[in-house]
């Protein structure tokens, strides 16, 4: 499988992010299309080992055929489980893309874009049971309102919610095309498909349960990184990014310093750098990295 199942963003910022030790043990949380990993096992030796994460059946087909890499059809929420079932108590880098896969957005029977005409699915993981169609046909009007302000940060939310209900009402909403023409009619011309992404992102965050599962990985990744370790996050939407700063800067997803009995921050991990962005050559090149944060924090020792 090529790199055009998903362009790898910011492939070399993200990967010295992790420091590469040759005989080191790191995991890729978001295998996708492999771009990433492929250049991590380039720079590891013989002793070296990578674990690959993702939940969607058709990355695995792309899994390098590499006894230095192990393929991990899973959400990377269960990362410790794994990683304890594969005998390894710390690693030395993690990595994880969090943007949807071009694969997703490109594969029109998926339900993941408003450029394809679909049924209304959006799930990353085949096996799932709760689908966008779901979502947009027995949620309460309150509970999408909620969705689409707060995955979407959409300040219309609230009409856009009541567009749906009315819509559905009418006729089931089954397809991509048939969401899309519910909810066109409450955004402007000139933002209407930057609002329509940012509906069919909500979607999805909330059918793949994205925010929790990135709340249980970043809290495993303390505890799992070993003294030195590298944390290395690429964002795309404000949401996660807060998330991902304040574990960075605090070790938790509130963003609450403790302190030791000196009054000095108590972090189990520390950011190296500062946030990085993709450069403005990267993004003509691939419009999809404009809207990447990358962030990369170290584990302290104990």
């Amino acid at each position: 499988m090529s790199y055009d199942y998903h362009t790898p963003v910011m492939l070399q910022e993200t990967v010295e992010g992790l420091d590469i030790k040759p005989d080191g043990v790191y995991v890729d949380l978001t295998f996708g299309g492999g771009g990433h990993s492929r250049e991590i096992l380039s720079r590891l030796s013989r002793k070296g080992h990578l674990y690959g994460f993702d939940q969607d059946l058709d990355a695995q087909a792309g899994a390098p055929q590499d006894e230095r890499f192990t393929f991990v059809r899973s959400n990377f929420r269960f990362v410790s489980n794994w990683m304890m079932y594969y005998g390894h108590e710390n690693v030395d880098g993690i990595l994880a893309d969090l943007g949807v896969s071009s694969h997703h957005l490109d594969m029109g029977e998926r339900g993941f874009s408003f450029r394809y005409d679909a049924p209304l699915d959006m799930r990353m993981n085949q096996r799932a049971r709760l689908t966008a169609h779901q979502v947009v046909n027995e949620y309460s009007e309150e509970q999408l309102t909620a969705i689409l302000r707060l995955y979407g940060e959409l300040k219309q939310s609230r009409q856009l919610a009541s567009a749906i209900v009315k819509a559905r009402t009418q006729a089931t909403i089954d397809t991509t095309g048939q969401l899309a023409a519910a909810v066109s009619p409450q955004m402007g011309r000139q933002r209407e498909k930057k609002d329509l992404a940012k509906v069919f992102q909500a979607l999805r965050i909330e059918v793949n349960g994205e925010m929790e599962a990135l709340r249980q990985m970043l809290n495993a990744t303390t505890q799992l990184l070993a003294p030195g370790g590298r944390l290395v996050v690429l964002t795309y939407h404000s949401l996660e990014d807060r998330m991902v700063k304040n574990i960075m800067r605090s070790g938790n997803i509130e963003g609450q310093t403790e302190q030791d009995i000196y009054g000095n921050p108590n972090s189990p991990l520390r950011p190296v750098g500062k946030m990085q962005t993709p450069s403005a050559e990267e993004q003509n090149e691939n419009p999809r990295s404009r809207s990447a944060k990358l962030r990369i924090a170290e584990r302290v020792a104990s």
